[in-house]
């Protein structure tokens, strides 16, 4: 049955979410994280809503396998989680994005079984690939804006190396079946093309969570494809394989080789990340042995439920160690979130949340594994191959660094998994009757626009506070998010500054109680509480 109208411009809004997110950036530097955050945040919120509300209707029965149902029963602990939390707003940010990825990919798979999957995963490879030039662009000098990062290039739009070298890494398997897969002579080499640029960037980002994921994903896709899967039987893939395999080499060496406007400290960096790939000793890798030893503290006192979903870095320092680097000079986590999803599941979440993804990620690679060895096997049907390799680049990079708590990844490794489930592991079915779809519509609504609204205010509210204006439009800011920890400091530290304690009392506390162990909210609470 061909795809409806609807699910046609359902599938186009998620390829244009997929641009817009990579794009999507606020000049405001005094918010260095949250610039680049919160308006991928937007789209990725926008983007899910609008998706969904547009594949719900459409259906007419109900599909679902195991994975599923641990994926909802994550989502239900997710929840409950954030409503213990001690600070609401984190656990509500934190919330949605795994909210919106979720519906993400339960609305792309639908797109999948309607026949959309291949433009899908064009378009989503495409976007991808979008964010790698902008990268680029940075690393060559080609590209000079104040919307960019000077402290973590070469991040493009994405304001760290590092989160861009994720994408990139669970983008490349879908790139490789692109190529392999492609209908015309133009469309093969601009895949090929897309693929030397994609590893270039990669090699450039120097970041060795993200080449241990292209290492990993890249056996997987090769051994597991052409060996027990036999595709070099396939004479369309063995005949294309070369330009992708060539693509990788050369992208590499020229990464190496070119000249750049990257200021790297060291005069062999490559060498030196290659070197300190397996490094726990020291460095980076020994920092991050020290805050999942420490992170550990937080999952004994809360092993049911976590401390709440984007609250590691709030109760963080309660747990820390002297020797450990995690914390900045203000007693706060340099990071807001710890240095690997798998830990901040399961301190901020708790273990059963912990197992149930894991849980659900197994089932998504053992799927796309049993489809692909059971399967035609062509290069027509990459789908399961792509999906189990997407899958372990995103353990990988997820062991690592934050990933799925991110916006970007989050819409494209859901979406991408969605897309690629083979349809026909649904064993479980049930007709989708009017108020079914009448209520899961609404449900998606109500909260959808609630968290695209909320993510639209948190951008407001930097756009009010950047300048340096009056005070009453700073109070207006602090009072558009009262969750910014950082702008209930800067309206407190204003009024501190004038001399008014009492018009500073009530930012400070809101500050203190949104991270009680930071010390600048104690700090002016001292200097301006009853003496």
């Amino acid at each position: 049955m061909p795809a409806s109208r609807a699910e046609r411009l359902a599938a186009a809004l998620l390829i244009l979410g997929a641009f817009a997110v990579v794009l999507a950036v606020a000049p405001y530097r005094s918010f260095e994280l949250d610039r680049f955050f919160l308006p991928k945040e937007v789209v990725l919120h926008a983007t899910a809503l609008l998706v969904a509300l547009l594949v719900i209707p459409g259906r007419r029965e109900w599909t679902w396998s195991r994975a599923d149902l641990l994926l909802v029963a994550y989502l239900g602990v997710t929840v409950v989680s954030a409503a213990f939390a001690t600070n609401g707003w984190l656990a509500i940010r934190a919330l949605g994005i795994t909210w919106s990825g979720l519906l993400l990919f339960w609305s792309a798979r639908e797109l999948g079984r309607a026949g959309l999957g291949t433009i899908l995963t064009i378009g989503l490879s495409a976007g991808a690939v979008v964010g790698v030039l902008t990268a680029l662009g940075q690393a060559y000098g080609l590209l000079d804006s104040e919307l960019f990062s000077l402290t973590r290039a070469p991040g493009g739009t994405f304001g760290n190396r590092n989160f861009v070298a994720h994408l990139a890494a669970i983008a490349l398997p879908a790139l490789l079946a692109v190529s392999l897969a492609a209908r015309s002579r133009f469309g093969y080499w601009l895949s090929v093309l897309a693929t030397l640029l994609t590893v270039g960037l990669l090699v450039l980002t120097r970041s060795r969570a993200a080449w241990l994921a292209t290492a990993v994903s890249g056996a997987v896709f090769l051994l597991l494809g052409f060996f027990p899967g036999g595709l070099w039987r396939d004479k369309v893939a063995r005949r294309r394989l070369s330009g992708p395999l060539l693509a990788v080499a050369a992208g590499a060496v020229m990464a190496l080789a070119l000249p750049n406007a990257l200021d790297w400290r060291s005069d062999t960096p490559y060498v030196d990340t290659l070197k300190g790939l397996a490094n726990f000793q020291e460095g980076s890798g020994r920092g991050r042995l020290l805050q999942w030893r420490n992170s550990l503290s937080l999952v004994s006192a809360d092993p049911v439920l976590g401390v709440g979903p984007g609250n590691w870095a709030v109760r963080y320092p309660a747990v820390v160690t002297p020797e450990d680097p995690s914390l900045d000079s203000e007693g706060m986590a340099a990071n807001p979130w710890p240095s690997s999803d798998w830990m901040a599941v399961l301190s901020e979440r708790g273990l059963f949340a912990f197992l149930l993804l894991t849980g659900a990620g197994g089932m998504l690679f053992l799927t796309g594994t049993r489809a692909w060895l059971t399967g035609p096997r062509g290069v027509p049907d990459l789908a399961p191959l792509v999906l189990a390799s997407t899958i372990a680049a995103t353990a990988v990079v997820g062991a690592f660094d934050a990933v799925l708590l991110l916006p970007v990844p989050a819409l494209y490794v859901w979406s991408l998994a969605g897309v690629l489930l083979p349809v026909e592991t649904f064993p479980r079915r049930r007709a989708a009757g009017w108020q079914s779809r009448v209520g899961l519509a609404a449900l998606v609504l109500a909260v959808g626009a609630g968290l695209t609204w909320r993510s639209v205010q948190q951008v407001r509210a930097m756009e009010l506070i950047a300048p340096w204006g009056r005070l009453s439009t700073r109070a207006e800011a602090a009072a558009m998010d009262p969750g910014s920890y950082r702008i209930q400091v800067m309206v407190a530290q204003s009024y501190r500054r004038r001399g008014r304690c009492k018009d500073a009392l009530p930012f400070a506390r809101q500050a203190a109680h949104l991270f009680p162990y930071a010390a600048e909210p104690k700090a002016i609470l001292r200097a301006c509480g009853p003496r």
